[in-house]
């Protein structure tokens, strides 16, 4: 429905700096000018946001954004393989799954598609110069890669999506959670059962707020390093 992609497309702008928290939406004309819909379905598209807990109505005011949905937000979006092809290593994957299952609502939820709707399942085991690194679970909506294959999979994901099927990866939501390796996730990754790792997951959307993969990936602590370029926005000062 054409109010949920709309709710999606003002999901990433929300989370975006141009609208901290506490700023207000613009009209619903406004919105329906700039969508070219009716105002009816701009605040059908709103009622989700609302729901979601982003936006909040004030009577007679207008909407504000009441929080963000992304946990950290950078300037640059990079596959493994492109980032570890930059330093010099070689990057492999073993597919351990690759199937068409029917999604199940958590997973649908997350790349808003209807529970049940068919997504290809993958689970493999990426190797850097032949080392276990990183275990990964992904979902991808079966309408949007028609001919996703096992080659795909064991290579760049990124690569398949930008230049097989022309889709703009414009952005990603990760969450980082600290985890104790379970005897299966230690057993892959060739780690003593309860050493801690992260649980990494990633939500990949397009330049047409469309979300692409969900993946859940599970990666030694002590061989992950993130860097962060974190600018400050210059300040207003009042007397």
């Amino acid at each position: 429905m054409i109010y949920k992609s709309i709710a999606d497309r003002l999901r990433l702008r929300l989370n975006s700096a141009d609208y901290p928290i506490g700023s207000p939406l613009p009209g619903e004309k406004a919105l329906a000018r700039e969508f070219g819909v009716s105002r009816m379905t701009i605040r059908k598209a709103t009622d989700l946001l609302v729901s979601w807990g982003l936006v909040i109505r004030r009577h007679g005011s207008g909407t504000y954004v009441a929080k963000k949905d992304i946990h950290h937000e950078t300037s640059n979006l990079t596959g493994l393989v492109e980032v570890m092809r930059d330093h010099g290593k070689v990057v492999t994957s073993e597919v351990l799954n690759f199937e068409v299952i029917p999604a199940p609502p958590a997973i649908a939820s997350q790349l808003r598609i209807k529970t049940d709707e068919r997504i290809y399942y993958s689970r493999r085991i990426r190797f850097i110069d032949g080392k276990p690194l990183m275990l990964e679970d992904s979902y991808m909506p079966v309408k949007l890669f028609r001919n996703l294959s096992l080659a795909h999979i064991e290579g760049s994901k990124f690569t398949y999506i930008e230049e097989e099927c022309h889709i703009t990866i414009s952005g990603n939501y990760e969450t980082l959670t600290p985890v104790l390796a379970d005897r299966q996730t230690a057993a892959i990754l060739n780690i003593a059962e309860g050493t801690p790792i992260l649980r990494i997951t990633s939500l990949s959307y397009s330049d047409e707020g469309v979300f692409l993969n969900y993946s859940v990936m599970f990666r030694d602590a002590s061989e992950y390093q993130v860097d962060y370029h974190l600018r400050r926005m210059p300040r207003h000062k009042t007397d």
